[in-house]
């Protein structure tokens, strides 16, 4: 008994020393994009000797050698001995900035100093009954801040499309259905139009509509089948068969959320589709490989903004106090689940 309680002591803490050097694999990622290891080394066939690397980067190859050491242990690169090379995996091609999958601008954006300040005041808002950390250390909420500082806007909007499209490509993938017989569909705050341009090229019958802050629409790249709006959602939403919402309510607390979703209900006439996480209770989440992600979003959340993931039980709450009949939630193999609320 004595050696087991000695062994989980040990065990526990180097599992604290992960916790004490945890922000070390977010700054090495963030590295390897700034550096575009990535994308040289798939633009040399996708696999290099760290001379011809480090030539190409422009770097100097005893630091390159323990940047990429370090990355290798993380299975981000693969090393081959015989030939002393690097190469590519899956997970070093979501750093290449030109991918269509690319998750490096998500990255870029939560790895600034904008957002990363707020997590520093984490402590204190567990004694603030509103507000958030981010207004607190920046003096305005997320999307004032956005407004006045446009390089950020446009970081920000860049990350987010990021999570629209891997969140639209697994909807359309695996919930097509919800779809039929949608003519017209309003995204509520639909960012860069990212989810728009996945959803009518999947479906060409739907008119979409990317509804968001002028600021944000007004740098929209144009796409064929897509109108751009400018609003505010808590005043009025544009007129469509249906709404879409992929992750807009979680930046929201309750009364916030239900006024939405009421401008949303006024404006629609089949159903509502939000794309979000529903967080299982503790005991459904043993199991799950996407729990972990969905518990950090939740406390981005709290860092940034007033709202949180919400569980079924709260969805339930928002929803019916919305004035909707009825929902469905529908899970599928991602992070956000599909939950169709209708009048």
């Amino acid at each position: 008994m004595a050696e087991l309680k000695a062994t989980m002591a040990a065990d526990a803490k180097l599992e604290m020393w992960s916790y004490a050097l945890g922000f070390t694999p977010m700054a090495l990622v963030k590295c390897a994009i700034d550096l575009q290891i990535a994308d040289v080394i798939e633009s040399h066939g996708g696999s290099m000797t760290l001379p011809s690397l480090s030539a190409a980067l422009g770097c100097s190859p005893p630091i390159l050698r323990r940047i990429m050491r370090y990355l290798v242990h993380r299975r981000i690169f693969t090393h081959t001995a015989s030939t002393s090379s690097y190469s590519q995996t899956p997970l070093s091609r979501l750093l290449m900035r030109g991918a269509a999958d690319s998750m490096a601008a998500l990255v870029l954006l939560e790895s600034t100093p904008t957002m990363l300040a707020p997590w520093q005041r984490l402590s204190l808002r567990a004694h603030q009954a509103d507000g958030s950390p981010f207004e607190d250390e920046h003096g305005r909420d997320l999307w004032g801040h956005g407004d006045a500082n446009p390089e950020h806007s446009k970081l920000f909007d860049d990350g987010m499309s990021c999570i629209a499209a891997a969140s639209s490509a697994a909807v359309v993938e695996q919930c097509p259905g919800v779809f039929d017989g949608i003519s017209s569909l309003v995204d509520v705050g639909g960012g860069d139009g990212t989810a728009l341009r996945i959803l009518v090229k999947a479906f060409p019958w739907i008119r979409g509509i990317n509804f968001d802050l002028s600021h944000v629409v007004g740098v929209a790249p144009p796409c064929d089948g897509v109108e751009r709006v400018a609003g505010d959602m808590f005043v009025a939403v544009p007129k469509a068969d249906a709404a879409f919402l992929m992750s807009v309510l979680h930046d929201w607390n309750d009364e916030e959320c239900i006024e939405i979703l009421r401008k949303c209900k006024e404006a629609i006439k089949e159903k509502v589709m939000i794309v979000e996480a529903v967080i299982g209770e503790e005991e459904e989440e043993d199991g799950d490989k996407y729990s972990d992600v969905r518990l950090a979003l939740d406390m981005v959340m709290l860092a940034h903004t007033s709202g949180k993931e919400r569980t079924l039980k709260e969805w339930e709450y928002v929803v019916k106090e919305a004035g909707f009949s009825r929902f469905t939630v529908k899970h599928i193999k991602a992070i956000p689940a599909v939950i169709e609320a209708y009048p």
